[in-house]
């Protein structure tokens, strides 16, 4: 489905009856509502309403500049109206969490819960991502091409394209390369959506001392190998949130949805089941 939100169309999807629940995927310029859909759509069975889209500059979403977090969250509340969804859960992962914090900051009496997925508070773990991606000694990798991606400095869509399949390998524990090709042929790359996101407001990104601000009930999973959002900003966020918990999962790097999914589904359906009120257990 399509709905023109703040002079942009967006795609997305909805599943079920219920509770609202949305999810906002990462990677600007390369993300999209798939990966969303499979990991959440279990969850409508406790009674919820599941809503994916693609942001705007993502996907099968149109883009129009500006690509700025303020906007980004416009967007979110634009779509939220729209279908009439009233008060809901917000799911977030990567950069899709930090949107999420965003959100909660400015619109927390629209949120029942949060849930937060390999994400960050501020952008002080760059050099640490990149450090940790060095010493892969990966092909095609190497401090020059991640300073150019993490600055938002990507040439075209097919320079976009090579960075992130030199680095794919580092996103998950057991990396398949047979998987790792097939997802890569699926992703529509659109290097402005990645580049304005990088170069213009990760410089400046940095939540950490509005966090105690933001009440609501918060579940914080992260994987023990995430290479780009490292365990370190997981529990800096679980500390600083007056009401969140924080799930580790041992297995998995940036993605515990995919690689520990039965543990994924377990934690999330235990949290949803406590703080979200007229849910089916």
């Amino acid at each position: 489905m399509r709905a023109r939100i703040n002079g942009v169309e967006l795609v997305y999807e909805v599943f079920g009856e219920g509770v609202p629940l949305m999810t906002l995927h990462g990677g600007p310029g390369l993300g999209s509502r798939a990966g969303d859909r499979e990991a959440f759509l279990p969850f409508t069975a406790l009674g919820m309403k599941l809503v994916c889209f693609d942001q705007r500059g993502s996907g099968e979403s149109e883009g129009a500049p500006p690509y700025s977090h303020e906007q980004w969250v416009a967007d979110i509340e634009g779509l939220r109206r729209h279908l009439g969804l009233g008060k809901m859960v917000l799911a977030g992962g990567s950069y899709g969490g930090h949107l999420a914090l965003e959100y909660a900051l400015r619109y927390p009496e629209n949120l029942y819960a949060l849930i937060l997925r390999d994400t960050a508070a501020s952008n002080r773990y760059q050099e640490k991502a990149i450090q940790t991606a060095l010493a892969r000694n990966l092909p095609g990798v190497d401090r020059e091409m991640l300073t150019r991606l993490f600055a938002g400095q990507v040439r075209d869509d097919d320079d976009f394209r090579a960075c992130y399949a030199a680095i794919l390998p580092l996103y998950e524990v057991d990396y398949d390369p047979q998987r790792g090709q097939a997802k890569l042929d699926r992703i529509r790359f659109r290097h402005e959506t990645h580049n304005w996101a990088f170069s213009r407001n990760q410089p400046t990104y940095d939540l950490t001392d509005r966090l105690p601000q933001i009440e609501v009930p918060t579940l914080v999973i992260c994987g023990r190998h995430d290479w780009i959002t490292p365990l370190e900003a997981s529990e800096e966020i679980a500390r600083l949130l007056p009401n969140a918990r924080l799930v580790v999962f041992d297995r998995s790097g940036h993605s515990p949805q995919v690689e520990e999914p039965e543990k994924f589904r377990r934690v999330v359906r235990e949290f949803l089941l406590e703080v979200v009120p007229g849910l089916r257990g």
